[in-house]
């Protein structure tokens, strides 16, 4: 927001150039990120954070100004109070006299010739207004129109304009009724009915709900409290008698009434964040006055005051042992004091040592609630800057994450295959967890949302949606990677479990597959193919450790295509899960192109050994191959006939793996054909063609007695 620098010091001497001034504000977390304009002109662009409405005005500012700087602080008050403040100077009295107005304090107040009545008296605890009559709608005067513009609000009239100059003086937002429009000679505080309707301020009719505050006249709505006037009751050029209204309202009701009807103005802004219970009379004063100045007229009655409840805030321990404990420098006492004073909190002192005190909290500053929130506040006062360097006590050592260096071993190599590293949500849905896992979730007591209302428990609907985003987005050749953790309820608790994600799309699975070796016969041969491209991914990963035998099997889960996917298990435990995502999952989360996946149980492999390499130069002899062809039954999977011939123990065999396989033909239903080639190679000596015959006859035999009938 823009806020101008006059305006400011108007309210607070300082003999400091704009950029300074800017510069001490900023180091107590009143942010000015930039200075616009010069001389009187001069604005700051401020980012005031949301636990600080009371700094979202001139006089905020001015306030937090004056106590960073020890300065006397202007007091904010209008023509009558100003009056009444100079008698009482006269008379030696110290009184601080707020709105000089007489006002009446009840849940139902009135005067001769208006009634406030408040209904919801949680949704609304104070409601002051006051009667103007024969007022003169008009151009603003150029002073109130000038600033008005220095901070991008635009001029209407000299009734708005007062509301609104009142509004970015102050930070209390107000209102004025054409009182005329007004039906019965009332306003009421309460939540809309059934079937109530509103056209607001900017032409629109909206629908109301029972849970919306609203402003309503003997008859019907007029307002939504908090948000945005009725257009109904707007001031306009035929005005002649006003209702302005300053009001508390509930920030709760307020926010959930501006959500619901997408609506965010200047007032919803402020009273989301929690206005000043105490400022509703001064506001209202304000505002009348100047429409007073600008439009004539008279005022009508005494300041209606109707107060629903009373906003306390109880008063806060601190404890100056605590101050030197958290900030871990020596303040004097004086000073704590004197800077909270500054602030204007009221200290009690509390007999004892150290000395303690109760901090009386002032009705602007709904931020502080706890002892933490007024060390802070010493503490920025103080000066970060002036606190002395210092390292905390420390003693132990930094403790290592075991399995950093294998993660970072996993990670290195998925990067080299291709693959990029992503971060998704840690939340899943309902729906989600239902699908990918079977394992009990764990509920979030305050969920983003009925998406994301869960841990999750995989970290396959991540990497679906990622996959999904760049889809949507023409980018077919993907390959991505996660690592983190999944998350299953353990009695009253849960337990994480480390997995990784892996996630890549058809097209950049083809891209691993040399032009002209890919399959152009069927979808399903040809997906074949790149699921073997992918399978041999995952090969490379789990080949970083130690284990005896790699095999894979067909359990994977439901999600998989059947056929096109795989589980891997190293010594026979399961490590990982991969392959194609099932069709109709696929088509259900609209993906737009086949895409594959994979899941690896980290916690597992890291409970390995890591595989350790070691440099052997090339054989300096030739290797010998040779081809078995072979009929098996369709259960005999290729798992089984390589752990077959792994327990032969041929010390040469070097490679072991399928080149064909058929089916139909001479071959028997059930069955298939598959041929199978070894390769032998020695690295001590050229081998004999009698070493050869005598390890193939070793393999054959082996086939043979796993069921399978040698082809001719």
């Amino acid at each position: 927001m823009k806020l101008s620098a006059q305006w400011i010091l108007e309210f607070v001497d300082l003999q400091v150039d704009n950029r300074q001034l800017a510069e001490a504000l900023t180091s107590i977390g009143i942010a000015v990120e930039g200075i616009l304009g010069d001389g009187a002109n001069t604005t700051f662009e401020m980012e005031i954070g949301t636990n600080r409405p009371d700094a979202m005005n001139h006089y905020g500012v001015a306030r937090e100004a004056a106590a960073l700087y020890k300065a006397a602080l202007e007091p904010i008050e209008n023509s009558a109070a100003k009056a009444a403040r100079s008698s009482t100077a006269r008379n030696g009295t110290t009184e601080a006299v707020l709105s000089g107005l007489e006002t009446s304090r009840v849940s139902a107040a009135k005067n001769s010739d208006f009634e406030i009545q408040i209904e919801d008296i949680e949704g609304c605890a104070r409601y002051t207004a006051q009667v103007i009559r024969g007022v003169k709608i008009k151009s603003s005067p150029e002073k109130i129109a000038s600033r008005l513009a220095l901070v991008d609000q635009r001029s209407i009239n000299n009734a708005a304009d007062a509301s609104n100059y009142t509004l970015w003086e102050m930070g209390h937002p107000t209102h004025a009724f054409d009182l005329d429009l007004l039906v019965g000679g009332k306003i009421i505080v309460r939540r809309a009915r059934q079937g109530e309707t509103l056209k607001t301020l900017d032409g629109i009719d909206r629908k109301l709900s029972p849970d919306d505050l609203i402003i309503a006249d003997a008859h019907r709505p007029v307002a939504l409290a908090g948000v945005m006037g009725g257009f109904d009751t707007m001031i306009t050029d035929k005005t002649k008698k006003i209702l302005v209204e300053s009001a508390w309202f509930d920030p709760v009701a307020v926010r959930k009434t501006a959500k619901r009807h997408g609506l965010h103005t200047d007032a919803s802004h402020r009273f989301e964040r929690g206005a000043d219970y105490a400022a509703t009379s001064l506001a209202c004063a304000l505002v009348a006055q100047r429409i007073l100045e600008s439009g004539g007229g008279e005022l009508v009655g005494e300041q209606i005051d109707a107060v629903a409840r009373q906003l306390e805030q109880a008063p806060i321990q601190i404890r100056t042992s605590q101050v030197d404990r958290i900030l871990g420098s020596k303040i004097e006492v004086q000073e704590i004091v004197a800077i909270l004073n500054r602030l204007g909190f009221e200290l009690i002192p509390e007999p004892g040592s150290p000395p303690e005190f109760f901090a009386r909290i002032p009705t602007w500053r709904l931020d502080v609630e706890r002892e933490i929130d007024l060390i802070e506040e010493i503490a920025r006062l103080h000066g970060y800057n002036n606190f002395p360097n210092t390292l905390p006590a420390f003693s132990g050592a930094v403790v290592e994450n075991p399995n950093t260096a294998k993660e970072s071993k996993l990670r290195s190599s998925m990067l080299a295959l291709g693959y990029d590293e992503a971060v998704s949500l840690s939340f899943i849905s309902h729906e989600d967890a239902e699908t990918f896992s079977s394992t009990p979730v764990v509920e979030l007591a305050n969920p983003l949302s009925e998406e994301a209302s869960l841990m999750r428990s995989s970290l396959v609907p991540g990497m679906l949606e990622m996959l999904a985003y760049n889809l949507n987005r023409g980018t077919e050749n993907v390959r991505l990677f996660e690592i983190g953790g999944v998350y299953q309820a353990a009695g009253e608790g849960a337990t994480e479990h480390r997995r990784i994600c892996m996630g890549t799309t058809l097209s950049a699975l083809q891209n691993n597959i040399p032009q002209g070796a890919l399959l152009d016969k069927s979808k399903g041969e040809s997906h074949l193919d790149v699921f073997r491209s992918f399978k041999g991914d995952i090969g490379t990963l789990l080949g970083n450790f130690q284990r005896k035998a790699l095999s894979f099997d067909s359990e994977v889960a439901e999600y998989y295509q059947p056929g096109i996917s795989a589980r891997a298990l190293l010594d026979s435990e399961p490590v990982a899960q991969f392959g194609q995502l099932a069709f109709g999952i696929a088509a259900r989360r609209k993906l737009k192109h086949d895409v594959f996946v994979a899941e690896i149980f980290a916690d597992r492999l890291y409970a390995r050994p890591s595989r350790e390499l070691f440099y052997r130069p090339l054989p300096k002899f030739p290797a010998v191959e040779r081809d078995f062809s072979f009929i098996f039954k369709d259960e005999i999977i290729f798992s089984k006939i390589k752990m077959c011939i792994h327990d032969v123990h041929l010390k040469t065999l070097r490679s072991f793996a399928p080149m064909e396989i058929f089916r139909g033909g001479s071959v028997p239903a059930g069955s298939y054909s598959i041929l199978l080639r070894a390769k032998f190679q020695s690295f001590a000596h050229t081998l004999r063609e009698d070493e050869v015959n005598d390890w193939s006859a070793k393999i054959v035999a082996a086939l043979q007695q796993l069921g399978g009938i040698q082809r001719a």
